[in-house]
């Protein structure tokens, strides 16, 4: 087999479309590439979802902390304190567990005349399950950065929009919000970087990949099983996890840019990459 033939059989295995059967004997590298390039694309579902659902639940919890009202602080800070302290796998296990708990006792609701039971087993899938995980933890990470720039504004700002007859939600989205978010830029996409990094704990968390339609990890793992060779298959990997990383930092690049354009170059912060070794 080509690999023209290889990458037209292969190059969407990952969400159901071309070959079913996994390749089997000689393994070659043109393989190697195309089904775990096949398996990112759901590492690039991941991530991509829950960093645009994470930013906006993350706005509110940092907003939500930096409140009077204790009503809004506390449980704000609880969750940020829970999912910051407790490991991300411990939570993949937990959520998975009680996922799988809710369709045994049924979600039932009660309309006067009759009762009506929710479907709940998808919740168990690792496209959606999975997802709810990671989507917690990175609003959790990214709440606290936000919560940090927002209580470094300077004070002036604020002061000069209270001088404008700015208040509340206005002065939030005119003055407090785009400063918050030039301070928290860079610190932010780290987290973005972490966050495609840590999909790859999808393949350990116990949420089962449908028909084996699995991620990036999936197959590189299989690749190392069935030639015992895994200095083939996890550099592989990690290719693309570098080349997904360099996007993400060319990309964050171009809106730190917008988001600083009305500063001098010497003062514009740059996007660098700090990898967290321990989280």
């Amino acid at each position: 087999m080509s690999c023209l033939e290889t990458i037209h059989d292969y190059a969407l295995r990952s969400v159901g479309i071309g070959e079913r059967l996994l390749p089997k004997g000689e393994m070659t590298l043109c393989e190697h590439f195309t089904l775990i390039g096949s398996g990112l694309i759901w590492n690039i579902y991941y991530g991509a979802l829950a960093l645009l659902i994470g930013f906006f639940l993350a706005n509110a919890l940092a907003v939500a902390k930096a409140s009077a009202n204790p009503w809004a602080r506390k449980p704000a800070e609880w969750f940020i304190f829970i999912f910051r302290g407790s490991p991300l796998f411990i939570q993949f296990f937990l959520a998975y567990e009680a996922f799988v708990l809710i369709p045994r006792m049924g979600w039932d609701i009660p309309l006067g005349f009759t009762t009506i039971t929710v479907e709940t087993s998808w919740l168990s899938k690792a496209w959606l399950g999975a997802l709810i995980v990671l989507c917690l933890n990175t609003a959790a990470y990214s709440g606290e950065i936000f919560y940090g720039a927002l209580r470094s504004i300077p004070r002036g700002d604020i002061e000069a929009a209270d001088a404008y007859g700015m208040t509340g939600w206005s002065r939030f989205r005119r003055v407090m919000w785009p400063t918050m978010m030039r301070l928290a830029w860079p610190a932010y996409t780290n987290e973005a970087i972490f966050l495609f990094h840590a999909t790859t704990l999808v393949y350990f968390s116990g949420f089962p990949a449908f028909q084996q339609k699995g991620d990036a990890l999936y197959y590189a793992t299989y690749f190392a099983a069935m030639t015992f060779n895994p200095f083939v298959a996890y550099p592989v990997i990690a290719v693309y996890f570098i080349l997904l990383t360099l996007t993400i930092i060319t990309l964050a690049g171009l809106v730190n840019r917008r988001l600083n354009r009305h500063l001098p170059k010497e003062r514009r912060a740059k996007i660098r990459l700090r990898p967290q070794i321990i989280r």
